[in-house]
């Protein structure tokens, strides 16, 4: 969940000291899309880091990531939550645990006046791209309004519509008079295994988003609190959420690095310069890649490899504290592979919202490995010659070699041959994203992507993801980092990836 999560100053403070009815008004009267901002002038690249992070990760990690009193949580003290400071005096599991279907309320909360809830209905074409058209617009900002994440039609049916979903759970604020649509929250269903314990369906929480001009009305609360009521009706009583900011309190702290692939791109936008004492020449050399990929058996995954992927993939996430458990083949597929029958078909493949591919034995049959990414592309505005930025994510990955390095062992002699392995893999993840037009390729401390860190040349961000378990108690998962530098030196106990 992005770092909206929390409520947000507005910057155009007279409209947040008007009524809500009247800035009902002025929202129902504003375009879809507002227009272009100045050009971007000597930006540096970590400057373009941070707005990569800012989707779930905040860019100020030694101030942001320091907890606030806890009577400072006005909304959060009252939840379900880990409190900070709580000692281990408990067993790990829910915190409210009587709780039935019977006391959840039936009914919404009241809204203010000239608002109403709805439900933002994911079969209906027009209201997908409503939604992106919410996201677009307001999810993430840079103080400049100069570049916007796209979260497309395509990308939204794939990241809200896996097997199993719940429309109930796509929540939506509307404007009675207009029904435009102006605050959203998400969830989707998730088995979700901690530690030891069976895994359990929980909500994992997304894309919670309030017009700018509606900041500071306490939408944000009474959102939270709807999707919370929609699953509990479910008898679904545990949920999944990330943010850049400090919560009460943190499962798993997290930081992102960043791998550029199109120096020159970022160079000519002026996002990136020359490293001290370093030409343009050299820096493009620095982050050159092979044009091809160096992995023999290396091919775009099919739905025929599924079966061999679900199996590599359930035993490597073994080795990790927080991970998902996928409750069917065809859940497998939708996400390494995309919706089956979409209302938004990708014509071309390349465009589509995400890249899997396997490595297999010379039988072309047996899988040894995967990898896959997906795609964020970025709207660029005021930057003449360049209209976007295109982001790739690393997302699930396996190997069989993991079989022979126990997730209790992680001395550097034990995992040499796994470290080995996943460079080759992940050098291959970074050509081809490379060639599918990619620009940078993000990735964050969780599974085990601090091994291959440095070899591949990623730069540390400044964004920190922190991931959050509502109604339930569950004591510090590793994130990957040393906890006095917020670096990355080894790998870390999270195996589960929010888009």
């Amino acid at each position: 969940m992005s770092d909206q999560f929390k409520e947000t100053t507005s910057k155009s403070t007279d409209d947040s000291k008007l009524p809500p009815e009247e800035v009902a008004k002025r929202i129902g009267e504003l375009p879809s899309k507002s227009g272009k901002a100045p050009a971007l002038q000597g930006l540096s690249l970590e400057s373009l880091f941070k707005l990569l992070a800012t989707a779930n990760a905040t860019p100020d990690p030694e101030e942001k990531n320091k907890p606030k009193p806890m009577d400072e949580y006005k909304f959060w003290k009252t939840q379900p939550v880990v409190k900070f400071g709580e000692e281990k005096t408990e067993q790990e599991g829910p915190i409210d645990s009587e709780k039935t279907v019977d006391d959840v309320a039936k009914s919404p909360r009241k809204l203010l006046p000239n608002f109403e809830w709805c439900v933002i209905d994911l079969n209906d074409k027009a209201q997908i791209e409503e939604l992106y058209n919410l996201l677009y617009n307001n999810y993430i900002e840079d103080d400049d309004n100069t570049f916007r994440f796209q979260y497309s039609p395509e990308f939204l049916e794939w990241a809200l519509k896996p097997p199993g979903w719940r429309s109930e759970w796509n929540v939506g604020v509307r404007i009675k008079d207009t029904g435009k649509l102006v605050a959203s929250i998400t969830g989707i269903p998730q088995f979700l295994r901690v530690r030891d314990k069976p895994a359990q369906e929980m909500a994992e929480i997304n894309f919670l988003c309030v017009h700018k001009k509606l900041r500071n009305k306490r939408l944000s609360p009474a959102l939270i609190q709807e999707v919370t009521r929609k699953v509990n009706l479910e008898n679904i009583w545990q949920a999944l959420y990330t943010a850049g900011t400090i919560l009460p309190s943190p499962l798993s702290i997290t930081r992102y690095y960043h791998r550029p692939l199109n120096w020159t791109k970022l160079y000519e936008v002026g996002f990136s310069a020359p490293l001290p004492n370093q030409t343009p020449a050299q820096m493009v050399a620095r982050y050159a890649l092979p044009g091809e990929t160096t992995l023999k058996n290396l091919r775009p995954m099919t739905r025929e490899d599924i079966p061999q992927v679900s199996e590599l993939l359930h035993e490597y996430l073994k080795r990790f504290d927080l991970a998902p458990e996928f409750q069917s083949e065809a859940e497998l597929a939708h996400w390494l592979l995309g919706p089956e029958d979409a209302l938004f078909p990708v014509e071309n493949p390349e465009k589509k919202p995400v890249h899997a591919y396997v490595v297999t034995e010379d039988d072309d049959k047996t899988v040894t490995d995967f990898f896959s990414f997906y795609s964020i592309p970025t709207t660029v505005l005021g930057v003449p010659g360049h209209d976007n930025i295109n982001i790739a994510y690393s997302f699930y990955y396996a190997t069989n070699v993991a079989r022979d390095v126990p997730a209790t062992d992680r001395t550097p002699e034990n995992q040499k041959p796994l470290v080995s392995r996943l460079k080759k893999l992940q050098q291959n993840a970074l050509i081809l994203s490379k060639q599918l037009g990619h620009d940078v390729y993000n990735a964050v401390t969780c599974m085990d992507n601090p091994l291959f860190f440095e070899d591949l040349k990623f730069s540390i961000g400044t964004g920190i993801l922190n991931y959050y378990l509502f109604n339930y108690r569950a004591y510090p998962v590793p994130g990957g980092m040393r906890k006095q530098f917020l670096e990355a030196p080894a790998n870390g106990g999270v195996g589960t990836i929010m888009l």
